[in-house]
Formats: structure tokens, C-alpha cells, sequence
């Protein structure tokens, strides 16, 4: 099971979207209404975290790690290199 957010669509621009979770099996399909009002909801989409790790010699490594890089795609201007 996993916990979704869902935000209300409003109606007018004055009015500001309510956002709630709610636990559903990822094979679920997403609400198209809160499940108490009835009113339009759309499912957001937002950053999480992941775990990556060496575990051994076979596993691949990101290309960024080889290169020593810093991610930015060029010759580190982003200024993170």
C-alpha cells in the first residue's frame, strides 16, 4: 500500500486547493473525487527519496560516479563541480 496526495481542483481563482493522503494499492486508480465532497481532485506528483548503494563489483554505477562529474551535463558550470 502507499500514501497518495490529492489536492481539489478549484473553481475560481480566489479559491485555494485542499490537499489530503490517502493509502491505496499502487494497481488502484487514482480519485477523481474527494471521497467526502465529491469535489474534482487530482493525484501530485512529488519528489521522494531513494536509497542507492555499491553492493559489489557487478553492480552499475552512475555514469556521474565514473566520471567524477558533478551532473550538470558539461564541464561542471553549474558550479557544483
Amino acid at each position: 500500500m502507499a500514501t497518495y496526495v490529492y489536492e481539489t481542483i478549484p473553481r475560481h481563482p480566489d479559491e485555494l486547493p485542499l490537499r489530503f493522503e490517502v493509502i491505496q494499492s499502487m494497481k488502484d486508480a487514482p480519485l477523481t473525487r474527494h471521497p467526502d465532497t465529491g469535489e474534482p481532485v487530482r493525484r501530485i506528483i512529488s519528489g521522494g527519496y531513494g536509497l542507492m548503494g555499491v553492493s559489489g563489483k557487478n553492480t552499475p554505477v552512475p555514469a556521474v560516479a565514473r566520471s567524477g562529474g558533478c551532473g550538470c551535463g558539461g564541464m561542471c558550470s553549474c558550479g557544483r563541480g
